[in-house]
């Protein structure tokens, strides 16, 4: 009982607990695909059922972590994937801090996609940023939670994933030389302007982008399309 509440794993050459953050990173990319899934469903099929269920999910996993990471669904899902890999230790205590700004997130969302059903852009805009952290944690293993604790706690976090929290000096390889800095800025760029465009310039074939698009125009334009429905039903009224 007394092993129950201690959290995180004691490991030999370790002066704190810690965590596997193969396991760790795993299970985010397990939950990055549940909310990509519930996302399309939502914008294609106009069905938020998967969402519901994953939401519902991804509350009470984050609960867990938070309570007793060794027992939450999705990282005994990630132990499975990777059990036969070398684990990666990391902190535990700037994880759990991670894990609970997740869950201070989960349960309002809940509430109101399960709940009470109330979908509008905003809750969009906050999957998109939880599915990003969540991307960033799988694909480059950054913990944005983990960053935060460092910046909130006096004591500082040690064993952070790839341990950026002991690296000082950066290998010649992790640099970038004045053509590679140019290459990023216009890849960046590019990326940028892509998505603008997508949003703002293709068909309006989904509720999720009718929304969108009128997020990004500006006061004229909305006060021009707000002119032409009034025109529009000034002549249905004639008619």
């Amino acid at each position: 009982m007394r092993d129950f509440f201690q959290y995180g794993e004691k490991v030999p050459g370790y002066d704190v607990r810690v965590l596997n953050e193969r396991e760790a990173r795993a299970a985010a990319a397990i939950l990055f695909v549940g909310a990509f899934l519930g996302l399309t469903n939502g914008v294609m099929l106009g069905t938020a059922v998967f969402s519901e269920y994953f939401v519902t999910f991804f509350a009470i996993d984050f609960t867990m972590r938070v309570l007793q990471p060794r027992y939450a669904p999705s990282l005994m899902l990630g132990r499975f994937f990777v059990r036969d890999q070398t684990p990666e230790y990391v902190g535990a205590a700037q994880k759990r801090f991670a894990w609970a700004l997740g869950m201070i997130i989960a349960w309002p969302m809940f509430y109101y996609l399960v709940i009470d059903f109330q979908p509008n852009p905003i809750k969009v805009l906050v999957c998109l940023i939880c599915m990003a952290l969540l991307f960033f944690e799988a694909a480059f293993s950054i913990c944005l939670g983990c960053k935060i604790f460092n910046l909130v706690k006096k004591e500082k976090a040690t064993h952070c994933p790839g341990g950026v929290c002991e690296m000082k000096i950066k290998e010649p390889i992790q640099t970038f030389n004045p053509v590679q800095k140019v290459i990023l800025i216009v890849t960046v760029i590019v990326m940028v302007y892509g998505a603008y465009a997508y949003m703002t310039k293709l068909p309006d074939r989904t509720n999720l982008t009718k929304k969108l698009k009128i997020m990004m125009m500006s006061d004229e334009e909305l006060q021009r399309i707000e002119d032409e429905k009034a025109d529009q039903e000034f002549e249905m009224d004639d008619f």
